[in-house]
């Protein structure tokens, strides 16, 4: 079945669009065209045949394919039989930049590329976003993977990895966090305010907490969302009132930490004051 699902996510409150791209098809030829971003893509089922700079790519299952802005390009299933699926998104050039050294835009000599952690990584992170587009989780977790993707294999190099006063940046960013829980400023922002880089903050973030500023966060509505449970607010209630965007996504999360969904834990305090 052919089928492409285009979802749009924001870089923070109010930030900038970031799409992404579920693609399944069959037997699509795409026309010769370019793109004004980053195309950053992982097949996830096929093979698709990309004709680019020349010469042409193959993909198969895991494979990475970066193809860089203003760079003409197509691309068709590389068998008759099996077709191609992938999930693919498009980056502005700025955030490849964002933890290199000397912040010009990365050149990829390869665009085809072999790196299953990172490509495990970027297909989480497409799933979970699409599902949920939460611009703090897209802000925090997008610049992050596509530095990573600039410095292992671009020809940029990594910017320094130590950030002074880190466990300082770190509170101060998470304090902003938990006063504006029901919505919380862009890293863009916070990072302005601290005079840092976005990646700067996010590395003294994770340094610091082990964990990145919406997955904080969201522990951290966790917390208080088991409280309004415990004095009995019903999981519908709770979740606007800590900050989640609707009930699916406070269940997500409160099972991630607790092992139960809301309504399962509301019940079980319930049922124990009886």
């Amino acid at each position: 079945m052919e089928q492409a699902l285009w979802t749009r996510a924001r870089l923070g409150r109010c930030g900038p669009p970031l799409d992404l791209l579920t693609a399944r098809f069959d037997k699509h030829v795409y026309a010769p065209h370019a793109h004004d971003e980053y195309t950053i893509g992982v097949c996830v089922g096929g093979s698709e045949v990309i004709a680019y700079r020349g010469g042409h790519i193959r993909t198969g299952p895991g494979s990475i394919v970066v193809l860089a802005p203003g760079e003409m390009h197509t691309g068709g299933p590389g068998t008759s039989t099996d077709g191609y699926a992938y999930r693919a998104l498009y980056a502005m050039p700025t955030l490849l930049t964002e933890g290199t050294a000397d912040l010009t835009l990365p050149h990829f000599r390869e665009p085809l590329l072999d790196d299953p952690e990172l490509a495990a990584s970027l297909l989480a992170a497409h799933s979970q976003l699409s599902a949920c587009p939460d611009p703090l989780e897209t802000e925090s977790r997008l610049p992050w993977l596509l530095a990573a993707l600039s410095c292992r294999h671009s020809t940029s190099r990594a910017a320094n990895s130590v950030i002074p006063g880190a466990d300082g940046i770190a509170r101060a960013v998470r304090d902003r966090l938990a006063d504006e829980l029901l919505d919380p400023p862009s890293l863009a922002d916070l990072a302005t305010d601290l005079g840092l880089s976005r990646y700067q903050l996010l590395r003294a973030f994770r340094t610091t907490m082990g964990v990145p500023p919406y997955a904080w966060l969201a522990q951290y509505r966790v917390g208080r969302a088991r409280r309004l449970l415990d004095s009995g607010h019903r999981p519908a209630e709770v979740a606007g009132l800590v900050g989640f965007a609707d009930q699916a996504h406070l269940t997500r999360w409160f099972r991630r930490v607790m092992g139960v969904t809301p309504a399962a834990y509301r019940n079980s305090v319930q049922d124990s004051r009886r």
